[in-house]
């Protein structure tokens, strides 16, 4: 499980490591098991008032292109630091104006077992060509989950906040002692 202060160590290695001339803002250091994907602003181009919305993001699309050649060779080195320190990969993005763009990302292979009517789901969706796979179907159900759900998500993600604040709050398990209760201790034998 990944916890409130592993998320924070993460971050701020993250922050202390990117050059500080990368972003404008560090948008987002995301973790999971398997991959953090940082996120930074950069700086927009001067276009002017006059420009177009579709210049302006033309001009924005170019300039995440720009960053993502110019500091590859950085971000990989820094990626792989961060593999050796947290045991995950990196994934890297950049956002400018209203474009935003992830130049990498684990796609990583979770097992599941589904009854037959959740799979019926999954083969109708094939079906209608929504998806080629079960797998890609999968994936299809859980993006939609996170685009129509942002409420419920959110308070469960506020849940669990709250669950990890009570057990960085309760004992260190390193620390505890098990106690033993003997069999006539029971509580049917109290």
């Amino acid at each position: 499980m990944i916890t409130k202060r592993s998320r924070e160590e993460v971050r701020g290695w993250i922050v202390g490591r990117v050059p500080a001339s990368w972003f404008t803002e560090l948008v987002e250091v995301t973790t999971d098991r398997e991959e953090i994907t940082v996120i930074g602003r950069v700086a927009e181009p001067d276009l002017g008032h006059d420009a177009s919305e579709a210049e302006r993001r033309a001009a924005c699309e170019g300039r995440i292109t720009e960053f993502r050649e110019r500091t590859r060779g950085a971000r990989v080195e820094v990626a792989r630091e961060a593999g050796l320190r947290f045991g995950r990969q990196v994934s890297w993005g950049a956002v400018c104006g209203d474009e935003r763009e992830l130049f990498t990302h684990v796609s990583a292979p979770v097992m599941t077992r589904l009854r037959q009517s959740e799979r019926v789901v999954l083969d109708t969706l094939i079906a209608a060509g929504v998806a080629r796979s079960r797998s890609d179907a999968l994936s299809w159900c859980v993006r939609l989950v996170e685009q129509n759900a942002d409420g419920w998500l959110g308070d469960l993600r506020g849940s669990l906040a709250h669950v990890e604040k009570v057990r960085e709050e309760g004992p260190d398990p390193d620390r505890s002692t098990m106690v033993m209760i003997r069999p006539q201790e029971q509580a049917g034998d109290l």
